[in-house]
């Protein structure tokens, strides 16, 4: 006789997010108001994290607006650990669990190479892109860990790479440095906590059309041109495809599926030879968190 086998589900219905990062200039899609409204889309209730508070309750109203799912604002500095409890009993005492973290806070960081980096704005650099998805799983894990494993998981928790932290190539050391400790944190995330039915995967996008990206003025209508015609795809990305990405990453279609470092790039790291544009770093937003 054949063994029953569980059949996935898309529907976060009844489960719990909290995205970092969350907000994104005025109306614009990043990729983490992407990801929130996504989840939302379907029954998710997500925790929408920002230093800005503004930006993040701006994204909790376009969630609203659609009417599938629930969302609040918390304005939180995630290089700080204490603004980290507070962000994840925040959760608790509003939804009563947490199923999911997309850790979405980073920095383009200090400009130059080893010999010209200034090592002050090195350290913050570091702690912003890194350090702060620490400072969460520590919150997070825990809870985590109370979840039932009946579907085979109790959680999952997806990081913010970049293809930078893949391939490299970019003009100053910090940003694909930061990365690249990402992408290797996210392997030692999914082995720590694979007994605990915890999964840990990581997205690196290359180049989407996002604000954090147009709203420092290198993506020219012409620039982007040249940057989609590079792509083996000849099309371009936008924050809605990262966002797609980790909720798949966040549901049950990805239930058999830790360590992953997922590249969300057309091409860019399959290319040989295809050099990453030197006008801006790759996925890297302001200061911000």
């Amino acid at each position: 006789m054949a063994e029953e086998q569980m059949r996935p589900s898309r529907s976060l219905v009844g489960k719990v997010a909290i995205v970092t990062g969350a907000g994104a200039l005025g109306d614009g899609i990043g990729n983490a108001r992407a990801a929130a409204i996504l989840m939302a889309e379907d029954g998710c209730s997500v925790v929408c994290v920002d230093r800005d508070v503004s930006l993040a309750q701006r994204t909790v109203e376009m969630i609203e607006a659609e009417g599938k799912g629930k969302a609040v604002a918390v304005q939180a500095d995630v290089t700080s650990l204490a603004d980290c409890e507070r962000i994840v009993n925040t959760t608790i005492d509003t939804y009563g669990r947490l199923d999911i973290l997309f850790n979405c806070v980073g920095v383009g960081g200090p400009s130059g190479t080893a010999t010209e980096v200034d090592m002050t704005e090195w350290a913050k650099g570091l702690e912003i892109n890194v350090s702060s998805m620490v400072n969460m799983c520590k919150f997070a894990i825990p809870e985590l860990k109370k979840n039932d494993e009946s579907r085979g998981y109790r959680g999952s928790i997806i990081n913010m790479g970049s293809v930078a932290g893949i391939k490299g190539g970019t003009p100053h050391l910090l940003y694909p440095t930061s990365k690249g400790a990402v992408v290797n944190m996210t392997r030692a995330m999914a082995h720590h906590h694979g007994p605990d039915r915890i999964r840990v995967n990581c997205v690196c996008p290359g180049m989407v059309y996002t604000p954090m990206m147009y709203g420092g003025g290198s993506m020219t209508p012409e620039a982007r041109e040249s940057r989609k015609n590079r792509s083996l795809l000849k099309t371009e990305g936008t924050g809605w495809d990262v966002g797609a990405a980790v909720r798949w990453l966040a549901s049950e279609d990805s239930r058999w599926v830790t360590g992953l470092i997922l590249p969300i790039d057309a091409g860019a790291t399959a290319a040989v030879g295809t050099d990453i544009p030197k006008t801006a770093h790759v996925n890297a937003p302001k200061d911000k968190s």
